[in-house]
């Protein structure tokens, strides 16, 4: 197993995306000239099982992911996950230019400066974004994971029988998926939001790269709770209208104040970067997927807020499809939550 993994041989992987509501498998077979999404299956998490990327109850959990397997008649052991949240953190740092090798002897030391966790009980990794550039110094991408959020997923995992090969981070993963379907995004300062069931990711790219990750505390959980709280609607049906299959004409209120919430935390994520780096321009277009994106009017909230195009995110749409793979499910339906899984499935399994 490797943190943020290597590149490796298998021919077929398996990304599996632990979400709070909903878990996600993908395989995606490398065999051929170009990858190819052989089989997609998901799975509902009991409620409150997970809370905000935290397993709060492991045994209902790794008891999802084997009765998921098993449905999907998936026999493949090794498998690519993520973990992301708040004891995550992705930053774009500087230091004297070396070679990765002396690099990799001085991280931890650089990292102290950077990362507010004990240095002690971390998993720590690093990209240099500019290796053939000249000058004193060069541009890193480190990330910091505390080593026991890294030790609860590869225990989940071994309960439901299974072997992470690869680790990643949420942020990373999701990329993986996006630069794959959309290379035209890969130029400027682009948005990349994940709006899940209990949180939203927001990456911020810079030229193609994820310079910048925040997760903000609202996702379609909380949608649903604002109708059923204060509409009196069952859970199901409140589902229903935040999915676009039924309507009520109060969703545009609530639509409207937690469209704002997310767009503020998209509006300070941008404005950091630009403080932080001064080559970067401004914001100049957001991409949204995870559940959150088929929320109706969503997406126009973010776009008067924030004064840039959005479009929706789509994990397939260069992706080649094996043609049965969205037999019994929509595509349009269930691809918007595929972009962690796709990624992770992407990348090739040790």
């Amino acid at each position: 197993m490797g943190l943020f993994g290597f590149l490796g041989g298998k021919k077929t992987s398996v990304g599996l995306d632990i979400g709070s509501g909903i878990i996600k498998l993908v395989v995606v077979d490398h065999g051929g000239s170009e990858p190819e999404l052989t089989k997609v299956a998901t799975t509902e998490v009991a409620a409150d099982a997970i809370v905000e990327g935290e397993v709060m109850d492991p045994g209902l959990v790794s008891e999802a992911i084997r009765g998921l397997f098993e449905a999907a008649g998936v026999k493949r052991k090794s498998v690519v996950t993520a973990v992301g949240g708040r004891d995550v953190i992705v930053k774009k740092i500087q230091m004297d230019r070396m070679k990765e090798a002396d690099a990799r002897e001085v991280i931890r030391w650089e990292a102290e400066q950077h990362v507010p966790f004990d240095m002690a009980n971390v998993e720590l990794d690093f990209q240099i974004l500019d290796p053939d550039a000249e000058g004193l110094q060069m541009n890193v991408l480190l990330v910091a994971a505390k080593r026991e959020l890294v030790e609860s997923r590869v225990g989940l995992l071994g309960e439901a029988g299974l072997d992470p090969s690869i680790i990643d981070v949420d942020a990373f993963a999701i990329h993986n998926a996006f630069e794959l379907n959309h290379p035209d995004a890969m130029e400027g300062v682009v948005g990349l939001v994940n709006i899940g069931h209990e949180v939203t990711n927001v990456n911020i790219l810079e030229d193609g790269v994820p310079v910048l990750t925040r997760d903000l505390s609202v996702g379609t959980r909380r949608f649903r709770e604002d109708l059923q709280r204060e509409k009196g609607l069952a859970s199901e049906d409140a589902e229903r209208v935040i999915q676009g299959s039924a309507q009520h004409p109060d969703l545009a209120g609530y639509v409207g104040a937690r469209g704002e919430e997310i767009a503020v935390g998209v509006e300070r994520a941008a404005a950091f970067l630009a403080t932080a780096s001064r080559n970067a321009g401004g914001l100049s277009r957001v991409y949204t997927t995870g559940g959150g994106a088929r929320v109706p009017g969503l997406n126009d909230v973010l776009g008067a807020r924030l004064r840039v195009p959005i479009e929706l995110a789509n994990p397939v749409q260069r992706l080649r499809v094996k043609d049965d793979v969205f037999e019994t499910v929509p595509v349009d339906e269930v691809a918007p939550l595929l972009m962690l899984a796709v990624g992770l499935a992407l990348r090739r399994a040790a």
